[in-house]
């Protein structure tokens, strides 16, 4: 079956181009090249991942982006100039979650798609509920409940705070996280994880569960068993 994929690019001969590559990939891809057009039609249609960009007329991708998060929280792949490092840690901060600089190699956009789209068996018993105190993860609905409250975690999100369950008790390094979690090498200045890390204190923070997730300088983070004492 194929992979339903949307760009929102204005540059359409890229997105023509990209859309040919994709299609010999498996995946079958739509595009749209307005903001505001971008999204009504995701509030009516459904895709597997959205690849989006910065720049677009109407309103900005981040824009977009903050916008779609309101009622999806299909996984977005944001295209962000090289270099602009603002534009990709805000990108994450509104929950994307990857990005590309552009110009970008399609066979590397077609290897990130499938990395933020796979579920990785070292991940993802989707038999087995995970239940750490008031934290609830369930891989087969891809849900996170803290207080039986969804905490509507992005893709990206989710995979950080299952692994992170799954080692409860347990200092999780970022190569690690990066590794299985975004399905990527941790490369030099990425501070992808550490968003990620960020946006998922903010949700259980909302619901009291702010304190649970320990950065443990130098290692990695870790989920406590219990808010009050961490455990080594």
């Amino acid at each position: 079956m194929n992979i339903a994929i949307l760009l929102i690019d204005d540059d359409r001969e890229l997105c023509s181009l990209l859309c040919d590559f994709l299609a010999l990939e498996g995946f079958q891809t739509s595009a749209v090249h307005h903001g505001i057009e971008a999204v009504a039609h995701c509030r009516k249609h459904h895709y597997d991942a959205i690849v989006l960009d910065i720049m677009l007329p109407g309103i900005q991708g981040l824009d977009v982006l903050r916008q779609i998060r309101q009622f999806s929280t299909t996984p977005i792949l944001m295209l962000t100039a090289r270099g602009a490092e603002t534009d990709r840690i805000l990108g994450l901060e509104l929950g994307a979650d990857d990005y590309l600089p552009k110009p970008c190699n399609p066979r590397e956009l077609a290897a990130r798609l499938r990395a933020i789209l796979r579920r990785s068996p070292k991940l993802v018993d989707e038999s087995v509920t995970l239940e750490v105190g008031q934290t609830c993860i369930n891989p087969a609905e891809r849900r996170a409940l803290y207080g039986d409250v969804d905490l509507q975690l992005t893709s990206a999100e989710f995979n950080v705070l299952q692994l992170l369950v799954r080692n409860a008790g347990k200092v999780v390094n970022k190569e690690t996280l990066s590794q299985q979690a975004l399905g990527r090498a941790l490369s030099a200045y990425d501070r992808s994880i550490d968003v990620h890390i960020s946006k998922i204190r903010k949700k259980l923070g909302a619901l009291g569960g702010g304190s649970l997730i320990v950065s443990v300088r130098g290692s990695g983070y870790q989920f406590r068993i219990s808010p009050e004492k961490p455990h080594p």
